[in-house]
């Protein structure tokens, strides 16, 4: 990415303070930054978008989803994706076991720290902590392993359905995705349900995330490549 071109896209709502926010943006980063409401059509960014910040605080984790999701679809250029208002590391975690993210902020950075970070995320690199790293090394190669094992059983279509459960989509939605109709969607997570042995939709979510998905090779190498180049963030 190109630190002299590429655009910086807050998704967060309009407001004084991220109005003062993108000011301070723009005037110690040195790039153009802009907001965008979560509500705002993805597809309306601009064509020189090089990095988007989703504010945990105001984008919904099924949004955030959504919004990387498409994004990743995207065909005129990559776009690096990365969130702010992160509780805490563990905050951070949950979110990286199911989102590619290339940078992670939290409540308590400072504004100089925010503008750092966003630069080195412009220039192409990973923005997290070592030990964050670390962790999702140690998730990933686990996931790796996993990988070659059955996944207690689920067949394609039920490991498809519970993927879109981690989206927040609804069973009519799910059903609207997959060309099928309700009452299969709801057979197919009573079945679900029984396999991996929860009772509901947040504690199959919560096994997903735990036990299925890898990253694809380029974000592995991404992230073990970070763990060299993040001294700057180690001491967060």
């Amino acid at each position: 990415m190109d630190l002299r071109t590429g655009r910086v896209v807050c998704v967060t709502e309009h407001n004084p303070q991220s109005t003062l926010f993108i000011d301070y943006i723009n005037n110690k980063a040195s790039c153009i930054a802009t907001l965008a409401s979560p509500r705002d059509p993805i597809n309306s960014l601009d064509d020189g978008t090089a990095l988007v910040l989703l504010d945990a605080d105001h984008v919904e984790e099924s949004n955030m989803l959504k919004w990387h999701e498409e994004l990743s679809e995207r065909e005129n250029g990559e776009v690096a994706v990365a969130a702010l208002n992160m509780r805490d590391e563990q905050h951070a975690a949950e979110l990286l076991s199911y989102m590619h993210l290339s940078g992670v902020f939290y409540k308590d950075d400072s504004l100089d720290m925010l503008c750092k970070g966003i630069v080195r995320l412009l220039e192409g690199h990973l923005w997290m902590s070592r030990s964050l790293m670390g962790h999702l090394i140690e998730f990933f190669r686990k996931q790796s392993l996993n990988s070659y094992r059955p996944a207690c059983g689920l067949t394609q279509r039920e490991l498809e359905i519970i993927g879109l459960l981690g989206t927040g989509a609804s069973n009519v939605q799910i059903a609207d995705r997959l060309f099928v109709s309700e009452h299969t969607v709801k057979s197919h997570l009573y079945n679900i349900f029984k396999k991996i042995d929860v009772h509901n939709r947040t504690q199959a979510v919560n096994w997903a995330r735990k036990n299925l998905g890898a990253p694809p090779p380029n974000l592995m190498n991404k992230i073990r490549r970070g763990v060299k180049q993040c001294s700057d963030t180690a001491s967060r």
